[in-house]
């Protein structure tokens, strides 16, 4: 006999949890956490949760920057939702007990990052995820009728009549069921999908290819943002850089020791994302050497006591944050793309909802103003909470037409490596049309050989073979997509969001 919970929640970052706290004044929860329950993207996020709620700031100047960032692509209305319950929802969980830096007056440190107009980025040292994290389990902790199954891995949900009922799991080598009156995808993002990325090992994509499978529209999966400075020392992880060093003034160098930025953006090391990723690929081709983030003109003292988590990190790979020059490079950060809802969580398919990184609202566009990624978990997994009490849809939101299913062949199936490796080459930071030819030829076939697996491998050859089409059809650049084949932004074709359906 199958389990049964009024809610169940698949993931544990700062979206689940969020929504957790409000679902559970209302009816019994599950959450199904793939490892220990702090192992997410919300624990990795470094630089801090931004919100308009210093002097001078207001939503609406949030909302233009948030708009600019996403190059002509983002949802005005989402952006509305963000930047205005946002304060809300920032002001709540301080009240909740969320520790942020203050200044010697008590006021909130308020850090400025890329593409932001001023200060408005809340930071806890360079742990703000982590933090938040804390604050929010801390919450849930007090709801008896919330459970959290550990080390669960969700492998299919279960759908009715049209409508998603709950979820098969694994635990411990073992498949269970549950099902529940309503399922929030949560599990966040896919940068695993990729050779080289900031994202913890877990992070593989697995809400969209559970929603895929169910037959939930995807869109928008070509939107892959690149965090410019990632530890580029071999040997280590690629470790985030956090934005926020940039933001305090650290400084992008080339192998003469020389700044570059300028060079190739007027707001230098300030630019948005994919403007300084692009900008440090260029300057290593010109140049044949490395790049690397510099602090050596700050205070060493104030740079370890600001940043201590990425100052143990440096230390052991050898280096000295506060006076080495630290060799950094690009690496898949964040998807802005994922599973199609609207501005409550609801997806394509009654009875199942998604906030957080593996949604897609339209709040980023093409590509993702800094610190409001937390900002979107918090909002939105609320949203969803709130939506998910209410009575289930009958009808799903508007599907596109059909896609004829690959022909299932026998072919074996891929190695991760090789997965990633002809991501990162062929679907990475600049693209091109017979790259990404070559990238779905091979996906393709590797996908038609899935059958049911529903593993990791299986996650990263859906999500990975979601993103080429995507990226093959989207012929401009815009954003965090640039193809060398087609330089120009394009909004006489392209100034919409691309979808994908297989029914």
């Amino acid at each position: 006999m199958p389990r049964r919970t009024d809610f169940l929640i698949i993931g544990s970052g700062i979206a689940g949890l969020r929504a957790a706290a409000d679902l559970a004044r209302s009816g019994d929860v599950l959450v199904l956490t793939k490892a220990n329950p702090s192992e997410s993207n919300t624990d990795y996020a470094q630089g801090g949760i931004a919100a308009a709620v210093g002097p001078g700031d207001t939503p609406g100047q949030h909302a233009d920057d948030t708009i600019a960032a996403g190059d002509g692509l983002c949802d005005p209305e989402a952006v509305r939702v963000l930047v205005e319950d946002g304060v809300r929802y920032v002001h709540e969980l301080i009240e909740w007990g969320a520790r942020f830096d203050r200044d010697d007056s008590g006021a909130l440190a308020l850090g400025r990052e890329g593409a932001h107009g001023r200060r408005r980025v809340l930071h806890s040292a360079d742990a703000t995820g982590r933090e938040l994290g804390r604050a929010l389990w801390e919450r849930v902790a007090e709801q008896s009728r919330v459970r959290i199954e550990q080390n669960a891995r969700a492998v299919g949900l279960i759908i009715e009549g049209g409508r998603c009922i709950g979820a098969r799991f694994i635990t411990n080598e073992v498949v269970d069921e549950v099902h529940a009156g309503a399922v929030l995808l949560a599990t966040g993002g896919a940068g695993q999908v990729f050779r080289e990325t900031t994202n913890p090992t877990i992070a593989t994509g697995d809400g969209v290819m559970l929603a895929w499978f169910a037959g939930a529209r995807v869109a928008d999966l070509e939107f892959v943002q690149f965090h410019p400075t990632a530890l580029d020392v071999e040997g280590q992880p690629r470790f985030l850089l956090s934005e926020a060093l940039r933001g305090e003034g650290a400084q992008l160098l080339n192998a003469g020791g020389e700044r570059f930025m300028t060079r190739y953006e007027p707001a230098g090391e300030l630019a948005s994302r994919d403007l300084v990723a692009r900008a440090i690929v260029r300057e290593q081709a010109r140049t044949g050497g490395q790049v690397y983030l510099s602090m050596q003109h700050l205070d060493p003292a104030w740079v370890k006591a600001r940043f201590p988590t990425i100052t143990a990190v440096c230390a052991t790979a050898g280096l000295d944050l506060a006076t080495d020059r630290i060799p950094v490079g690009p690496a898949a950060h964040y998807v802005m793309g994922g599973v199609q809802t609207d501005l409550l969580g609801r997806t394509t398919v009654p009875g199942l909802y998604a906030a957080g990184e593996v949604a897609c609202t339209g709040v980023h566009g093409a590509n993702r103003l800094a610190s409001n990624s937390l900002l979107e978990g918090l909002v939105f997994g609320a949203r969803a909470a709130e939506s998910m009490l209410e009575p289930v849809r009958t009808r799903p939101l508007e599907r596109l037409e059909p896609l004829e299913p690959l022909e299932q062949r026998r072919t074996r199936l891929p190695e991760e490596a090789d997965v990633r490796g002809l991501m990162w080459n062929s679907v990475g930071l600049w693209r091109e049309e017979a790259l990404l030819q070559t990238a779905i030829e091979a996906l393709d076939e590797w996908y038609a050989a899935l059958g049911d697996d529903r593993s990791r491998i299986a996650a990263l050859v859906t999500v990975g073979r979601l993103m080429a089409r995507a990226a093959l059809r989207r012929e401009e650049s815009r954003g965090c997509h640039a193809r060398a084949d087609f330089p120009a932004r394009d909004d006489v074709k392209f100034r919409i969001h691309l979808g994908d359906s297989i029914h």
